[in-house]
């Protein structure tokens, strides 16, 4: 498959700082996408995408490539994921190099795996999709959600108030693991797909938000609990 894996892994992190090369159940985080990606049999290059050498040299250490470091421009605060993937693939082009699939995937996605990409590449092709998006069920149905206005509860949307769980509509939220694309539709609307995404959707085992050390300590929780039950099922 003609296909290119991205890590988007700048040096900066507020709320965790280093959290990209922050140890992991063992090993550094940023390793564990990069050896779904290569696991996977699905790209012809894996590559990660950095403003920080050290960085650079642990993902070529996992068997990543590094074939340039970030521009300035996509290492600041406010560069989006799209300025990097865009920067990503122009690169590539201008060293003779284009893809016709992409798969993006975040650094502190421990939760990716190798079927997990398999599948997500697999409905990019069979349905002929601009993009999947791997998506988690809200637990609770937001439509029935309050709000804290003047000091006091209010249902946000009242006319749900007595519709049961059951007869509401299920929504879906990212969650923040990767997603796939077909690279030339991507590339002419910077992701803002006029298709939309197809989904793969997960099991809240099969992912956790990380943004403090708490949410840390529940992946790991979460991720030992995961490799349980796929040793039992094998």
């Amino acid at each position: 498959m003609n296909a290119i894996a991205i890590i988007t892994a700048r040096g900066g992190s507020k709320r965790i700082p280093g959290k990209n090369k922050k140890d992991f159940l063992g090993k550094p985080i940023l390793y564990y996408p990069i050896e779904a990606a290569l696991a996977s049999g699905l790209f012809e290059e894996v590559m990660v995408s950095t403003d920080d050498e050290e960085i650079a040299r642990m993902a070529g250490k996992a068997g990543a490539s590094v074939p340039f470091l970030r521009s300035e421009k996509t290492s600041g605060d406010f560069a989006t994921t799209d300025d990097v993937l865009m920067e990503v693939l122009e690169e590539y082009e201008k060293r003779g190099r284009t893809f016709t699939y992409m798969a993006c995937l975040y650094p502190t996605a421990p939760f990716v795996t190798a079927e997990k990409l398999q599948r997500a590449m697999g409905l990019l092709k069979e349905q002929d999709a601009s993009g999947v998006m791997p998506v988690l069920r809200f637990s609770f149905p937001p439509q029935r959600g309050m709000a804290v206005r003047h000091g006091r509860l209010e249902y946000c949307y009242p006319e749900n108030y007595m519709k049961r769980s059951q007869d509401l509509e299920p929504m879906y939220y990212d969650c923040g693991q990767f997603y796939c694309y077909h690279v030339d539709r991507y590339r002419a609307c910077r992701g803002l797909l006029e298709d939309g995404y197809v989904p793969l959707i997960l099991s809240e085992m099969e992912a956790q938000d990380i943004d403090n050390l708490s949410d840390w300590e529940l992946a790991e929780v979460k991720y030992r609990m995961m490799e349980s039950r796929i040793r039992r099922a094998e």
